[in-house]
This record gives structure tokens, C-alpha cells and sequence, in this order.
């Protein structure tokens, strides 16, 4: 889906205006997966469902299939798509219906490039309803034929300097964990490890070396730099990087200031260098207003503060390198249009702004300013540190599996052959990829987490049967403690009517209202900016009821704003954090939370309103919430009706 919507449309975007120049990374399991879209039908469980008749699926490949075209972005995806909109709602499908359900799903997923440039996909967008069977696999056959051009596309662009391509080691592991799990503890002393740990790193240099293989294999050439998976170093890798002959790598500016051991955020913009190796660390504002922030706003709105944002740190600093990195596929099912807009927006104006020049990773290296460090302290490029893949119970269970299994491997008594030792070897190294880890423990959530974990653990049950050992009983028990999603989002239950006053007075006090937990967001993104965790809301007959959790004491701490947005009217209401407000109609109070009560009055004309957050410090936008766009609030009478009881 990723492959027919953003990996060739972002290099064509940027192509397209003369100058501008980016480095792209693609990962080794990203290439090898490209590849197997020569055979889809072999290879990808949900199109060798997807592909057949749908009177041919038992009813639970049917309702694993709805569900996985369900899964999709409803407001920037499905919505644009009539039909989809329709099926989405629809609860009763016949093979009609499934097959409609089927091709609007993909045509969803195709970027604007397919939209504009392939007759296929244009003319099936514009048929809109009442696809054939011979449809869809004419839309897979002419996809997976566009697929074979991408990397091509790549190397391409590689050859006329207009972008820089880098890797990852191979199966994306956090490789200062497999170095040596203590890294964990050293990036946050509460982190607990998994028990009887060992190091894995002959695995780790595996990692690199196969990943420089099939890097040179795919570009004709060896890669002169690498993004550590999630920006995750240590100066053990870094050292693995360099004796491989790699020039530079990237990461967070969480990482620069722990090393730095200081904040000064002015020590950001340049690169530098250890041990021989070009670091650059990224702005994590300016990369996560992309990520995050600029999906509310309109591409015009979106390219000014960003340039605004720039055009501060050019004014303040001499000939300033600044680095933006963020995930260049997961922000744009977020955006309208796929990002198209802002991103051709965003592009024009670096075109037409002569004070500031785009430079690809392989440029940086040859800078004349250059820091240099004389430490790097081990972290990764979410909040610093290691504990996303490690410290949770189930993260440190599946630790242990591993290194368990690496024992009884090594203890094996028998001999085996080639073939089998590189097959387990390389079942190793799959189940040592970061995102099992990701999914394990409670700050990412998913649909689909028990098809991961069941992955997961299959590598490691593989690798006994490649011994022929019955694989021990515990690897068949699920590590994960949940099966499903939790909910982000929880609707009140009935009037609040609340003390505004800043502090957790009663367990009633808020009893029956709604809430939205910024932390079960961005399943496969994660940010580190912004003080607020969750948000409680509710209303009564008079007021419109808020509350705001999470790093208080950044408010207290810094100058910040709650800015308020009504989508209705374009409304914004500004409350200045440091201290407590009340007039006539409005009260707002800090103390150990945010709370605010917003008079009914500026709503009358509605039944229910959009809000939108904004958390402000100075010029930046620190935070944007609802991360998952305006938050509604129904503000008609008799909708709490049928929650009465006695």
C-alpha cells in the first residue's frame, strides 16, 4: 500500500522542482519486500485473499479482509472515495459489495502520481462503483508491474545528485540493544532489563554487513551513510558503522544535548563528528511540525511557519545546517491529498527562497563547519532513550526468548548443514527487527497485535524445528497481555458540572465525561513534543468543560499558551498558562492540571462544535491535539437521554 502511494510519489514530487535535493532512506526489508511484489499472489497473505473471488473466502477470511480495508484513515482516505464511504458504514456485504470494497480500498492507497499518470487507475476513479472481478486483477497486475520501477527510480536520481540514498541495518534492530542490553539502562537508570541477558553482537555486525550487501546489490554501488533504526546509537555502533566504511549517520537532537551534557539548542544546527563518522541531528520541532502539526493547517499556513521557523534560526545563527528527518511515509495518509499540497507548497518556496539551500547527507560531510564530540551518550530518537523496545514486562519477555533460544542453539549437540545454519541464523536476526518490540507493552497499540506477536514467536518455534527440537511449550503462550486496540477516544456519558480550579478535587467531579488519550495515538509514529497527555471534556446547559493532563510543570515552567480553535467560526481563544483567568463567562486555572470552563454562549448557533489545540511557546507550536483532528463536541439536549438511570 505504502509502495503504490508514497515510495515513488515523494522522490517524483521533490524531482520535479530543479535545485532541490533530500536523502531518502530505504531499509533492507523494505527492498526485499519490493522484489517479492514480482510474485504478490505468493508472498502477501492479504492480496492472495484480496485477489480471489470473493465467493471463494470462507467468512473468516471475509471478515479478516473487511477488517484490514476497514483500517484505513476514514477522513483523508475513505471519504474522498463516495463508494468507500458508503461500504465503510455498510455492515452486510455481498460479493458485489466485496469486490467494489476491494478495488476501492486500493484505489485509495494510490498516490497522486498513479492518479495522474497511469490511465488504469485514473479511469477506475472516475467509474467510481460496479468493479468486475476482472478489474481487480488487472489493477494488481498493472501495480505490481509499477512497483519494479521504484527502486530503478531511486538509483536514478541517486546517479544525477539530486538525492542521497542511505540504509539500515537489516532487519531495522536497535542496535545498541544488541550490542549490549545495559544501553538501555544507561539512557534511563529506571529502565528494568530483561533477565540473564546476553550480547548479540556478532548479530549486530551481521545486521550491517547484509545490509551493505544488498545495498550494493540493488544501487550498484556501497551506501556512504545509514539512519540507525528510530535514530538509535551508541558509541559501540558508531564504531561498527565506521569500520565498514560508512561516512555519516543521522539522529535526534536528544542525543547531541545528552552528550553535550546541556540544552543550548543553538548547538543544534550544524553537524558534527565522532570518532570519525558525520553525525547529523535532526530539530525534532521543526520534524515533527510535519509530522504532526501541518495536516490541520492549509498548505500556505504550513510552508509560512515553517519558513518562519527557518528564517529565525538564519537570523540568530551564522550559516546554520538544519537537519529534518521524519518518517517519509507515515505522515501523509494524514494529510489532505496525500500531502501532495503542502508538500508542492512547502518545495516552491524553497525553490524561491534564495537565502536558503537544500543539501543531501552525502554534501553535509564535506561542510566546513563541522563540530566535533568527544562522547555519545546512547539513546534513540523517541525521548532519548531505549525504553520503546525494552523495560515493559512484555518488551523484556521477548528479550528473553531470545537470548534463551540463542542458548540452546549454541548448546546444540548435533551438527547441521549450511543451508540450515543460514536459514536459522537468519530467523535470528528477523526476530531481533525493532517493531516486535514496538508492539509489545502499552504505549503503541494496534488492531493487529496478535498477528505480531504470533510472528514474532514463529521465528523463534522455526528455528527448533530447523534442529528438529520440539520447540518449548512457552513459545506457543502469547507474550502480549491485550489483543486489540484500546480506545483513544471515550464519549462523555452525560452533564459535568466541575470545580474549576486546577486540582484533582473529587473522583466525581469529572464523572461521565469524555476523554482522549494522546498516548494510544500514532500507532506506527511516535512524538516526543508536547506537554499533554489526555484531555477530558464535557459540557452542562451553561459551559463547555475542559481539562488537560500530562508534564504540567512545563507550564509553569516555560511562557506557554493554550490557544483554542473553534472550527465553526474560526474562533481562537488564548489563555496564558503561567496563571489563572475568570471574567464574565470564561474561567481558566493551572494547577496540577489545566482546566477551563468556555461559556455556552460563544456557541449558540450550533449543536455541536470542533475544537482544535494548540500548545504555543513563543512563535513554535509545540503541540497540536487532537492528534487525530477536531474534537467534536455534541452540544444537543437530548443526546444523553437514553443514559439516564435510576
Amino acid at each position: 500500500m505504502h509502495a503504490i502511494k508514497d515510495y515513488y510519489e515523494m522522490p517524483w514530487l521533490l524531482s520535479r522542482f530543479k535545485g532541490l535535493k533530500a536523502t531518502f532512506n530505504i531499509t533492507s526489508s523494505l527492498i526485499e519486500q519490493l522484489n517479492l511484489y514480482r510474485d504478490p499472489l505468493k508472498y502477501d497473505y492479504f492480496l492472495s485473499l484480496w485477489a480471489r473471488h470473493p465467493s471463494q473466502l470462507d467468512e473468516a477470511a471475509k471478515t479478516w479482509l473487511i477488517k484490514t480495508c476497514k483500517s484505513t484513515q476514514y477522513k483523508t482516505m475513505i471519504k474522498p472515495l463516495a463508494r468507500f464511504d458508503v461500504l465503510y458504514h455498510q455492515e452486510a456485504l455481498n460479493d458485489a459489495d466485496m469486490i467494489d470494497l476491494e478495488v476501492v480500498f486500493v484505489l485509495a492507497w494510490c498516490g497522486n502520481y498513479l492518479r495522474q499518470e497511469n490511465e488504469l487507475v485514473r479511469g477506475l476513479i472516475e467509474k467510481k462503483e460496479g468493479y468486475t472481478q476482472g478489474e481487480k486483477i488487472e489493477l494488481l497486475e498493472a501495480l505490481c508491474r509499477f512497483i519494479e520501477t521504484i527502486l530503478p527510480f531511486y538509483a536514478k536520481l541517486q546517479q544525477e545528485g539530486v538525492i542521497s540514498v542511505s540504509t539500515t541495518p537489516y532487519y531495522h534492530p536497535i542496535l545498541p540493544l544488541l550490542i549490549d542490553i545495559n544501553n538501555a539502562k544507561h539512557a534511563n537508570a529506571h529502565t528494568a532489563l530483561p533477565h540473564n541477558p546476553l550480547s548479540l553482537k556478532e548479530d549486530a555486525i551481521e545486521q550491517v554487513e547484509r545490509s551493505i550487501r544488498l545495498y550494493e546489490k540493488t544501487f550498484g554501488q556501497k551506501p556512504s551513510g545509514f539512519w540507525p533504526a528510530e535514530g538509535a546509537v551508541d558509541e559501540q555502533s558508531i564504531a561498527i558503522y565506521k569500520g565498514h566504511g560508512l561516512h555519516w549517520i543521522a539522529t535526534d537532537e536528544a542525543i547531541l544535548f545528552n552528550s553535550l551534557g546541556e540544552s543550548n539548542r543553538f548547538h543544534l544546527y550544524q553537524p558534527y563528528r565522532f570518532d570519525g563518522i558525520t553525525i547529523g541531528f535532526r530539530d525534532h520541532g521543526l520534524s515533527d511540525l510535519i509530522g504532526f502539526t501541518y495536516r490541520f493547517k492549509t498548505a500556505r499556513e504550513a510552508t509560512d511557519h515553517f519558513f518562519h521557523s527557518l528564517e529565525l534560526i538564519a537570523t540568530e545563527q551564522k550559516d546554520p545546517t538544519v537537519f529534518v528527518i521524519l518518517d517519509g511515509e507515515n505522515a501523509w495518509e494524514f494529510f489532505e491529498n496525500n500531502g501532495y499540497d503542502f508538500l508542492t507548497a512547502l518545495y516552491h518556496r524553497f525553490t524561491d527562497t534564495p537565502w536558503c539551500k537544500t543539501v543531501t547527507m552525502d554534501e553535509v560531510v564535506t561542510l566546513q563547519k563541522i563540530g566535533q564530540l568527544d562522547r555519545i551518550v546512547p539513546g534513540s530518537w523517541i525521548n532519548g532513550n531505549f525504553d520503546t523496545w525494552s523495560g515493559h514486562p512484555e518488551k523484556n519477555r521477548a528479550w528473553e526468548l531470545i537470548y534463551q533460544t540463542r542458548r540452546d542453539v549454541d548448546n546444540f549437540p548435533g551438527l547441521v548443514s549450511i543451508e540450515v545454519a543460514e536459514k536459522i541464523k537468519s530467523h535470528f536476526l528477523a526476530a531481533e527487527c525493532s517493531d516486535w518490540f514496538w508492539w509489545y507493552g502499552d504505549d503503541h497499540s494496534t488492531e493487529f497485535a496478535s498477528e505480531f506477536d504470533a510472528l514474532f514467536r514463529e521465528h523463534l518455534i522455526t528455528i527448533y524445528l530447523l534442529l528438529e527440537i520440539k520447540p518449548p511449550l512457552y513459545l506457543f503462550e502469547p507474550i502480549m497481555m491485550h489483543k486489540g486496540a484500546a480506545s483513544f477516544l471515550l464519549k462523555p456519558q452525560g452533564y459535568i458540572t466541575p470545580t474549576i480550579d486546577g486540582n484533582y478535587d473529587s473522583f466525581f467531579d469529572w464523572l461521565g465525561c469524555g476523554s482522549v488519550d494522546e498516548r494510544k495515538l500514532y500507532a506506527t509514529m511516535a512524538r516526543t513534543r508536547g506537554p499533554v497527555d489526555i484531555i477530558y471534556y464535557g459540557n452542562n446547559e451553561k459551559f463547555v468543560f475542559l481539562a488537560f493532563e500530562g508534564d504540567t510543570a512545563s507550564f509553569h515552567r516555560l511562557d506557554l499558551k493554550l490557544v483554542i480553535i473553534v472550527e465553526e467560526t474560526g474562533e481562537h481563544f488564548t489563555f496564558a498558562a503561567k496563571r489563572s483567568y475568570r471574567d464574565e463567562i470564561d474561567i481558566f486555572a493551572i494547577g496540577e492540571r489545566l482546566e477551563l470552563a468556555l461559556s455556552r454562549t460563544h456557541f449558540n448557533a450550533y449543536q455541536s462544535i470542533h475544537l482544535r489545540f494548540e500548545i504555543v511557546e513563543g512563535d513554535q507550536i509545540v503541540q497540536t491535539i487532537p492528534g487525530n483532528g477536531a474534537l467534536c463536541i455534541n452540544l444537543d439536549e437530548q443526546q444523553y437521554r437514553a443514559n439516564w438511570f435510576v
